[in-house]
């Protein structure tokens, strides 16, 4: 029997596993997908995320990023890094640095899903797909995703509200995100997020030759429509070749009650997600895949839902707050001009999000 069975092969999962054999457990990794694995997402890794990367001996390659810009049609905001920078990375290249890794570690990749698990006083017993039948470890990770199965079947998620009527629906209640390439050198070695009436454009450079931009927002249509509420970075793409299809995620907000049920542990996307407003989602999960570890290590996997608190703290509440904003209509379309007329309190922000 192992120590940790973690369900889920991509950046979470596998940055749960290192940092699970580097606290001395015995791991393996459940992944039915041959990598790298894509996904639509912004690609932007905060200094801290980039830190804890290298401590793992993981250096992706990719363009180095110095700070955030928001840009509206009449304003711009620009906050700095304070010391080490980002880093702007695909988001295939992260996830083949991060299996390289774990190759090196010597961390087994079971090319099976996880289809039912039950589990006792000692440890979890997890059906697998295929002919590997049943696994048994002390504890079972699941890093399965946005729509996680294992959460759902633990039954972790709050109940399911009624649908609302759509005429009285909550402004921005479901957001969605696409994201596509194009082949371009980068204009800037900040992301810039541009700010419409009801949707973000995120402008990540991640190669000498690329960019990505992913469009987030409530508002339904395809990337080009979408695209076109922002005109200036329409303008500035024209003529640009698309270098990859375009990608969905949503809807992107997911509630969860706790992230541990006895000996199942929830990581990455599985264990909550506001929104991609902030672009969080990876440094959030190399974070508590750190005290995850940690916990496990010392047979106490109780305190994970206090330490993911802890860890997680601020980039929640900043993107709450940010949520909340956008739907007020009177300081949605103020946060640009106030980013723009305190720079020092913006930059501070960011700085603290981006190296906690």
């Amino acid at each position: 029997m192992i120590d940790v069975l973690v369900a889920g092969g991509g950046p979470a999962g596998l940055a749960t596993a290192l940092r699970c054999a580097r606290a001395g457990l015995s791991v393996a990794v459940a992944e039915p997908r041959p990598g790298p694995v894509d996904k639509a997402c912004g690609e932007g890794l905060m200094p801290a995320a980039v830190a804890r990367l290298a401590d793992l001996g993981v250096f992706p390659a990719g363009h180095a990023l110095r700070g955030i810009r928001y840009v509206d049609p009449g304003h711009r905001a620009d906050a700095l890094f304070r010391g080490a920078g980002g880093l702007g990375v695909r988001r295939t290249v992260l996830h083949a640095a991060l299996a390289d890794r774990v190759a090196e570690a010597g961390i087994p990749v079971l090319a099976t899903r996880i289809l039912g698990f039950r589990q006792d006083a000692s440890h979890v017993t997890a059906r697998c797909g295929d002919a590997f039948g049943e696994v048994a470890a002390r504890y079972l990770v699941a890093a399965d995703g946005l729509h996680s199965a294992l959460r759902r079947a633990c039954g972790l998620e709050p109940p399911r509200a009624p649908a609302p009527v759509p005429a009285l629906a909550p402004a921005g209640q479901r957001r969605y995100g696409l994201r596509r390439h194009f082949r371009l050198a980068p204009w800037s070695s900040l992301v810039e997020v541009y700010w419409a009436a009801d949707a973000e454009a995120y402008v990540t450079p991640v190669a000498g030759d690329l960019v990505g931009v992913a469009v987030l927002g409530a508002r339904a249509g395809g990337f080009g429509s979408r695209l076109a509420a922002f005109p200036a970075l329409r303008d500035r793409l024209a003529g640009a070749a698309a270098a990859s299809d375009v990608r969905g995620a949503g809807p992107l907000r997911q509630d969860v009650r706790r992230r541990v049920a006895g000996r199942v542990l929830l990581a990455g996307d599985a264990a909550g997600y506001l929104d991609a407003l902030t672009g969080e989602g990876i440094g959030a999960a190399l974070a508590a895949a750190e005290v995850l570890a940690a916990c496990l290590a010392a047979g106490r996997p109780g305190d994970y839902e206090r330490a993911w608190r802890r860890v997680t703290r601020k980039s929640r509440l900043l993107t709450a707050g940010l949520l909340w904003s956008r739907r007020q209509a009177l300081l949605g379309p103020r946060i640009v001009p106030a980013a723009q007329r305190l720079p020092r309190v913006f930059t501070a922000i960011v700085n603290q999000v981006g190296q906690a």
